[in-house]
């Protein structure tokens, strides 16, 4: 599964960041804001397909939004709030150029977010899982 796999590849380079590194260097601080967008897009891409592989076609057309409302209504998400946290700051972040406002957004990512994002990966897996153990029977 294409969408998940980079979701994961995505998510792994946002993990290998460092903190302390992103709160005193610029332009590593601009990357990780950068790669958390991009592992959120790759995110909820990857939740559409498995939901499609689970026969949730009502997400077909749908926007990050919708999609994660359909998710967290299915089950595939446990924490619709902060979901919608996560899509807020992704949609604000490319405006943010207030130093006060840059460190919060990277205090979200690295005490929130990542973790929220390992969450996904780990139900995405189960539920694929369970979409090729039903193939098995």
């Amino acid at each position: 599964m294409k969408k998940f796999e980079n979701f994961k590849k995505s998510l792994d380079v946002l993990l290998s960041a460092d903190k302390a590194t992103a709160h005193s260097n610029e332009i590593y601080r601009t990357g990780v804001i950068g790669q958390y967008n991009l592992t959120f897009e790759l995110a909820w891409k990857a939740i559409q397909s498995v939901m499609r592989i689970h026969s949730v076609d009502e997400n077909e057309t749908g926007s990050p939004r919708e999609v994660i409302k359909l998710a967290y209504k299915i089950g595939f998400i446990d924490n619709a709030e902060q979901w919608q946290l996560m899509l807020k700051k992704r949609n604000v972040s490319i405006h943010i150029y207030n130093e006060k406002e840059i460190n919060e957004m990277i205090d979200l990512i690295f005490d929130q977010f990542i973790e929220t994002l390992i969450q996904l990966r780990d139900k995405l897996e189960q539920k694929i899982n369970e979409s090729n153990d039903n193939w098995d029977e």
